[in-house]
């Protein structure tokens, strides 16, 4: 346990951290779980429009220090891969 008060300043402040991180993962995890989701359902208008909503959450996450820049440029690379090939081969 924690006895001067600057370290207990410091456990509180990295818990509300933590939290704050933790929600902004699990937000980042549900965008990129609704564009799977529109494509698994062969749907290539809402999967374009999920990913257009998903990539710049994706790049917010790296800006605030929840993802590693290589981390989120390979999650988009692949989310964009899955899309493009489902619109290319899509019947006009």
């Amino acid at each position: 346990m924690a006895h001067h008060p600057s370290s207990k300043k410091r456990i509180r402040q990295a818990a509300k951290r933590a939290e704050i991180n933790r929600s902004r993962t699990s937000r980042i995890r549900t965008f990129i779980k609704k564009v799977e989701q529109a494509v698994a359902s062969g749907d290539a208008g809402a999967a374009q429009s999920a990913l257009r909503a998903a990539e710049p959450e994706i790049r917010r996450g790296v800006n605030k220090g929840v993802l590693k820049l290589n981390t989120a440029s390979r999650r988009i690379s692949r989310l964009s891969k899955k899309v493009n090939q489902m619109t290319s081969s899509a019947p006009t």
